[in-house]
């Protein structure tokens, strides 16, 4: 199902609430005791990375959401297109 740009906007909201929310608790003390797995999870580069989650540029979502509602966002169907294709096709090399 396709989202609407406005439910889109509301995703992006809480994807940046809940990283907030992980990293408050990566910067939080955990006993050793506790939890060591979850002391050695916060740890590792790749659980911070994951943590943080995608960035998203909120000035460049809201320009487009701009331009879309405006009716100036460009659509080229054939670039779509290929780049649909480009994703689903693996190139075959002689």
């Amino acid at each position: 199902m396709i989202k609407s740009v406005g439910q889109g906007m509301s995703a992006a909201i809480e994807a940046a609430k809940l990283r907030e929310t992980a990293q408050s608790r990566s910067t939080a003390k955990v006993s050793t005791e506790d939890a060591p797995a979850t002391v050695a999870a916060v740890s590792t580069p790749a659980s911070r990375m994951a943590a943080q989650g995608a960035p998203v540029d909120a000035a460049r979502v809201a320009r487009i959401k701009q331009a879309i509602a405006s009716g100036n966002y460009p659509v080229d169907p054939d670039k779509i297109a290929e780049k649909m294709l480009d994703l689903d096709l693996p190139v075959k090399k002689n």
